[in-house]
């Protein structure tokens, strides 16, 4: 059944390639967001990256530059649509820059949540799907990761902020049984549309390694550095749980099916990743194969709040929301690849 929903940060990476296929499957978009994490020319009243989710889909997003810390402007955006259910992605991402502005992330992530749950409320929107993190489990106890682990021993703010919220999520859907909200616990986005037209595009240096090394391999960049190479792992390198960002997209779709269908009340988590690790140097080895380009490399120091190892069971996904990823590690590099040699720039050109 088509829905209105307001998407939160839907001129993202995740945000925009999600856009384009809930208006695939017929639903009406409005979309707020600030535009710190997304490209805009100034003159242009779409974000790039929505211009072109209409191209390809024909698709139409009404679109507001609008901070979800600001109450005023938020309201006005509700009241002037008739809203069913709110995809919220609005939040700074970075794990290694949320240990150096802790407060930022805690402010945008946290307090900006809060104030959109308050005015749901007042609005009388009660269906959220939220952008969660597999960082809310800090360093796993047992691999695969279950949404049974426990939360909350968090390495680094960006995952306590998203572990706070969660916190906020369970407390408001425990006080008031109108709310139904399902966090997805993303593991590690990448890739991008088969049509190269939308893709990561992170303002100056990127904080994930995909990008990074898509920069690497159209010149932008000289080397990767790679963070830590002493990890019990097979390789030395980091272990995480890739998943392909249209993958990514089609699972909130999924999760929205089963929200508008009534059969969801309260708070629901689930995973959403393929249950299957890679290092860095095979991610590397992977991209240089799909580029037919040589990625320079070197091996430094660990970051700070980085683990070793990170990989999920995506069972509850599979069962209860009929959604499992479809594409390999392959399929994300080639998708990656051509994202950034049609756009080697981003969407600047």
């Amino acid at each position: 059944m088509p829905l209105n929903i307001l998407v939160t940060g839907g001129a993202g990476f995740v945000g925009s390639h999600t856009v384009l296929e809930l208006l695939n499957a017929g639903h009406t978009v409005y979309c707020v967001d600030n535009l710190c994490n997304a490209y805009s020319s100034g003159a242009a009243k779409l974000p790039e990256s929505l211009k072109r989710v209409q191209e390809i889909t024909g698709g139409k997003v009404t679109f507001y530059d609008v901070d979800i810390r600001n109450r005023d402007d938020l309201l006005t955006v509700f009241r002037k649509h008739k809203v069913d259910c709110v995809v919220h992605f609005a939040a700074l991402k970075a794990v290694g820059e949320s240990c150096r502005i802790p407060l930022q992330y805690y402010q945008n992530n946290i307090t900006g949540t809060s104030v959109l749950l308050e005015v749901m409320a007042e609005v009388g929107v009660f269906k959220f799907v939220y952008s969660s993190s597999a960082t809310v489990y800090g360093e796993p106890r047992k691999l695969p990761i279950t949404e049974s682990h426990p939360t909350g021993n968090c390495t680094n703010p960006y995952g306590k902020s998203k572990y706070f919220t969660e916190e906020i999520l369970k407390d408001l859907c425990e006080s008031d049984p109108r709310w139904a909200v399902v966090s997805l616990r993303y593991f590690n986005p990448v890739g991008a549309h088969k049509t190269g037209r939308i893709g990561e595009d992170p303002n100056g240096e990127p904080n994930n390694l995909m990008p990074y090394i898509a920069q690497v391999a159209v010149g932008r960049r000289e080397r990767l550095k790679v963070f830590g190479s002493d990890y019990d792992t097979p390789d030395g390198t980091g272990v995480r749980d890739y998943i392909h960002i249209v993958d990514l997209a089609e699972g909130h779709v999924h999760a929205i099916d089963k929200l508008s269908s009534g059969s969801i009340s309260g708070f629901r988590v689930y995973n959403l990743g393929t249950g299957r690790g890679y290092s860095v140097l095979e991610v590397v080895a992977a991209f240089s194969k799909a580029s037919e380009r040589e990625v320079k490399y070197e091996l430094v120091d660990r970051r700070p709040g980085d683990i070793a190892s990170s990989y999920a069971d995506v069972t509850l996904a599979a069962r209860e929301l009929g959604w499992t990823a479809k594409r390999g590690l392959e399929e994300m590099c080639q998708d990656a690849w051509n994202w950034q040699k049609n756009n080697p720039n981003g969407f600047a050109g």
